[in-house]
């Protein structure tokens, strides 16, 4: 290599050194210019690998290594908490008298309460499964629980909801109840709701149980007066003497005689095909008259056979009539002893399966 070359090399290694010696006091300047600027240099969380965290046990703890986003409740809800939303209390019984010994209740729930609209479809599915139904609802705002049906004004945030499994119509059947859990299982995918809905098979079950049970003891105690002669008696003096007893005529074409809760004690109707309607009873006339109890139906059922029996005596009397059973022979000291005993057994197992006689579920019951 000449002299030269060796020069060159020399003078190029030179100014390369310069330049980094140059570029690192620059570096240094900067450096020291952006920590005057911005106080001390900190860790970058996105790089480093095991970050401190504040504010766990003990004021400090370490993470996984992710970093989890956060927002702030004030700033998520306006001021207030955005927390879940706390469990509603469980309704009293009594409201919208929802009874889960003959009822099957469903529970829908919503984070955001539903609207009244949206309630009132809800409601409306469950009545167009074709059985005696009642719903309650949570009102978040006031913090109670109310009957509702649908002309709904309030806003929810959960709903019970009942159908009833029996009545004198019949067990709930198959088709209603998968109506009833289809609906809802529906409408709460639409209304981004949760859904708790009773297990089919048992409430089949229950409901085929229930009604097999009311069939056994829904008795209706009957004596009847019946004329004597070809005449008949005159429906104007039929309705004369009941009026005066405290029966009314009901548009059924019925004489019904009221508790103090306007619940009915006794019937009286006519044993012929004809209603007693309140326009043509004045002109009517009839072989015969029943007076009926309703044994599921009346609390003090012996009170009320009593003033049956005494009451079938005097029209007997005073329409110069014949008391008599249902099988036309004339009623006796010994057969109403045999009748009481008969309405005797019939509260006892009422009340031994739960089903107190008058109460508000034998009067949904036998309905």
């Amino acid at each position: 290599m000449s002299d030269l070359q060796i020069s060159l090399l020399a003078i190029g290694a030179l100014v390369i050194v310069c330049v980094l010696v140059y570029n690192n006091v620059q570096q240094r300047r900067l450096q020291r210019k952006l920590n005057e600027s911005f106080g001390d240099p900190r860790a970058d969380v996105l790089i480093d690998e095991r970050p401190r965290v504040a504010g766990l046990a003990g004021g400090q703890g370490e993470t996984d290594g992710r970093i989890e986003p956060l927002l702030d409740s004030a700033v998520a809800g306006g001021g207030a908490s955005t927390g879940r939303v706390a469990d509603a209390p469980e309704p009293p019984a009594s409201i919208a008298n929802i009874d889960e010994t003959i009822d099957c209740v469903a529970t829908l729930s919503s984070g955001t309460p539903l609207t009244a609209s949206q309630v009132s479809e809800v409601l409306s599915g469950v009545a167009a499964c074709g059985r005696a139904w009642r719903a309650a609802g949570y009102n978040a705002g006031s913090g109670r629980w109310e009957e509702i049906n649908r002309a709904v004004t309030g806003q929810y945030s959960r709903l019970r909801l009942a159908l009833q499994m029996a009545n004198r119509g019949g067990p709930l059947s198959a088709v209603q109840l998968g109506a009833f859990n289809d609906g809802l299982n529906m409408l709460a995918t639409r209304f981004a709701a949760s859904i708790q809905l009773p297990d089919a098979d048992k409430v089949l079950a229950d409901a085929k149980a229930l009604d097999d049970f009311c069939v056994e003891v829904d008795v209706a105690i009957g004596i009847n007066v019946i004329t004597t002669d070809a005449e008949g008696f005159s429906g104007a003096r039929v309705r004369a003497l009941v009026e005066s007893e405290g029966f009314a005529l009901e548009p059924d074409g019925v004489f019904h005689l009221e508790d103090a809760n306007a619940n009915t004690l006794l019937t009286i109707s006519n044993q012929e095909a004809a209603p007693f309607l309140p326009e043509v009873v004045s002109g009517m006339t009839t072989k015969g008259i029943t007076l009926l109890l309703d044994v599921p139906r009346v609390a003090d059922a012996d009170g009320a056979l009593q003033r049956m029996f005494e009451l079938g005596r005097s029209l007997s009397v005073t329409l110069k009539g014949r008391l008599v059973d249902d099988n036309r022979a004339t009623l006796t000291a010994s057969s109403m002893d045999k009748i009481r005993q008969q309405l005797r057994d019939v509260h006892a197992a009422m009340n031994a399966r739960g089903v107190a006689p008058g109460s508000p579920r034998a009067l949904r019951l036998f309905s």
